[in-house]
């Protein structure tokens, strides 16, 4: 009788979960076009996207295949060798999100030795998977009994890895083989775990827009429902596992409360940008306004109260992730590499969702910033975690324990075109200005699109459009909000000087009306082959200055151009970068560089310095030539001091004892 009962409500709670999903619709505003169908050929974004083919995948392949035991746990898994298993229980994802940068890279730049090498792996991934669909190293070699009986030991994770790296390889080359191992391991999850069945909360979070992935290219609804239920587990005190036993802190898993209550940002970073991408994702595809609003409040915290001028996020070590509003210390900042991906992620779902360019002015300062800083410019050592200061201890290194973060910013650079550009049947929406070819469909007709740029070092982008016939639509031309005289959403960081240098947009050479909608400057015409659109964006040399909750920053300034952030690096100032203060009143003027082979436009001009005489008894005061570098060049060429924010007076002067 009461199993009776129990199964009776359990199936009417799922009837209930199904019922509500499918009363809802998408509001999705646009949808990204693949990077499948963008070619990039720009000067900046072009010889990134090489050397992670060139270079940083063969450190991938060799860490992962020589260095270190991840491919051979797999051959132990797979029968082809004997031995146990050796690592860190979630090292299984970092094969996968090497397989996920090798798929963007076979359509990059094909090669068909690479692509042999992938299909190697994927050949011993899936005779390691076992025959009810379950696939973890760590728990088939050494405790298949306790599969899924602790929730933080990332076997979800991992799987949302497999899944991501399946669609990606099967979007590039049209194998499905990895895809077939990805389905029966998300058909295998949803027969233990799901409505009416066992609850499950993934510890750390990446399931859930993975499966929306799956989803979306299989179409099978089943996968957007389960990662609806994913998100609705949290919050309820249904979590076991040695992050809730051990360590009693619900926030650091974002479980305090269920994700449409959530207003405030929490806990592990990477783990807190998983899961709003895949909030955002869900909220999307089923008209969802619980997620949405949930999804606006969270982010508002985030940008106005906890976010880096870098976009990076994640202050403080102990967690890897939020500690208190406003504390935002710049030597100690953590700002880990993946969660500046993250903040990439989540912020293109945001602006897919909403159709707002504040969510894309955010993507692009971490990109450019936060991300891009993780990976050294000859693609070959990392950063895991991006600190805003340095007395010249911090160094990239080769590798790292825990490794997520190199392959990690190879994908995201490798998958750069699918962030450029949006459409849906209304017209075209251009986000991030890299130079590149595409074809765009709006309604039923195909928009082949180019784009050229010199973007960031100047502000001048032509785009020349080429239906095959005239057709009407709208083009919507992201104007960033740094060009509107806003350093970021929100009043954390503002620029000290208010003014606000002009845009111009020309059509065939005239100067065109246009209106303005959500952040777009959006042209609404009928077009026809050979329209050339100029857009000239300003790039002045601003201060930016924080709200004085940030006690780090007070009387500080930090220098921006464009979507880059600055930084003066004691390479290229004497051998020292605490030496000097910069006055609002100084002199700045751009000045073509190289930093290693890499060519910037770096901000110069006079400023104090400060010396310290031979004899330690008196210091000296002279005006000197300082140089300030993109903040995503610093610590190629050696240790040094860096500092982001710059002091703006002398508030006090330390004697050493």
């Amino acid at each position: 009788m009461i199993t009776c009962l129990k199964k009776n409500v359990l199936l009417a709670a799922t009837v209930l979960f199904v019922q509500s999903l499918k009363s809802q619709t998408s509001i999705q505003q646009y949808q990204n076009v693949k990077f499948s169908q963008v070619e990039i050929n720009d000067k900046f974004w072009r010889p990134k996207i090489d050397k992670v083919s060139t270079v940083t995948i063969p450190v991938c392949i060799d860490q992962t295949e020589v260095k270190t035991p991840r491919i051979r746990n797999f051959e132990i898994a797979a029968g082809k060798r004997k031995g146990k298993f050796e690592g860190i229980f979630y090292d299984d994802s970092d094969v996968f999100k090497a397989l996920e940068a090798i798929a963007y890279s076979l359509k990059n730049r094909p090669d068909p030795m690479l692509e042999k090498k992938a299909d190697e792996w994927i050949d011993l991934i899936t005779a390691a998977q076992q025959k009810d669909g379950y696939i973890n190293t760590y728990y088939s070699l050494q405790f298949p009994e306790k599969r899924w009986t602790d929730m933080s030991m990332h076997e979800d994770y991992n799987g949302g890895h497999l899944i991501e790296a399946a669609v990606a390889y099967f979007d590039a080359t049209g194998k499905r083989k990895l895809l077939d191992v990805s389905i029966k391991f998300a058909d295998h999850f949803a027969s233990l775990f799901g409505p009416g069945k066992k609850h499950w909360v993934t510890g750390h979070q990446e399931l859930e827009l993975a499966l929306v992935k799956l989803f979306v290219t299989t179409k099978n609804d089943k996968y957007l429902k389960l990662a609806d239920w994913l998100l609705s587990e949290r919050g309820h005190k249904y979590a076991k596992g040695y992050t809730w036993s051990d360590w009693k802190d619900t926030a650091y898993a974002q479980d305090l409360k269920p994700v449409k209550e959530q207003k405030e940002i929490t806990g592990h970073a990477v783990r807190a940008m998983y899961m709003y991408t895949g909030a955002a994702d869900v909220a999307a595809l089923t008209g969802d306004k619980g997620y949405v609003k949930a999804m606006e409040d969270v982010w508002e915290d985030v940008v106005y109260r906890n976010m880096y001028i870098t976009g990076g996020i994640g202050s403080a070590g102990r967690n890897e992730g939020f500690s208190t509003d406003y504390d935002l210390p710049n030597e100690s900042a953590y700002c880990e590499t993946c969660a500046s991906v993250g903040m990439v992620l989540w912020n293109q779902r945001m602006g897919m969702l909403t159709g707002e360019s504040k969510y894309i002015d955010v993507l692009e300062r971490s990109l450019y910033n936060g991300a891009l800083d993780g990976i050294s410019l000859d693609g070959s050592q990392f950063f895991y975690g991006n600190p805003l200061a340095s007395v010249g201890s911090n160094a990239r290194r080769d590798w790292f324990g825990t490794a997520c973060c190199p392959a990690n910013i190879a994908r995201l650079i490798a998958s750069l075109g699918n962030y450029i550009y949006g459409s849906n049947k209304d017209g075209i929406y251009v986000n991030l200005y890299v130079g590149s070819n595409t074809a765009i469909s709006v309604g039923k007709q195909q928009v082949p699109l180019t784009m050229k740029t010199n973007y960031p070092w100047d502000g001048n982008v032509q785009l020349t459009l080429s239906p095959s016939k005239k057709t009407s639509f709208g083009l919507r031309l992201r104007i960033p909000g740094w060009a509107n005289g806003e350093a970021v959403p929100g009043d954390l960081y503002r620029f000290e000087d208010t003014s606000v240098a002009p845009f111009t947009v020309k059509l065939n050479g005239k100067e065109v009306s246009y209106k303005r909608e959500k952040g777009y400057l959006v042209l609404q015409r009928e077009w026809k082959k050979g329209d050339v659109v100029e857009l000239t964006l300003p790039m002045d040399i601003k201060r930016v200055i924080s709200r004085p909750e940030v006690t780090e920053n007070i009387e500080r300034v930090a220098l921006q151009r464009g979507p880059l952030v600055y930084c003066v690096e004691s390479t290229d100032n004497n051998g020292k970068a605490w030496n000097l203060i910069l006055p609002l009143n100084a002199s700045l003027t751009t000045v073509e560089k190289t930093v290693l082979s890499e060519p910037v436009i770096s901000i110069q001009g006079p400023a104090p310095r400060f010396t310290v005489s031979s004899d330690g008894s008196n210091i000296t005061t002279e005006t000197k030539q300082i140089v300030a570098i993109p903040y995503y060049t610093w610590a190629n060429r050696q240790k040094s001091e860096m500092q982001v924010w710059l002091p703006t007076k002398i508030k006090d002067v330390r004697v050493n004892r």
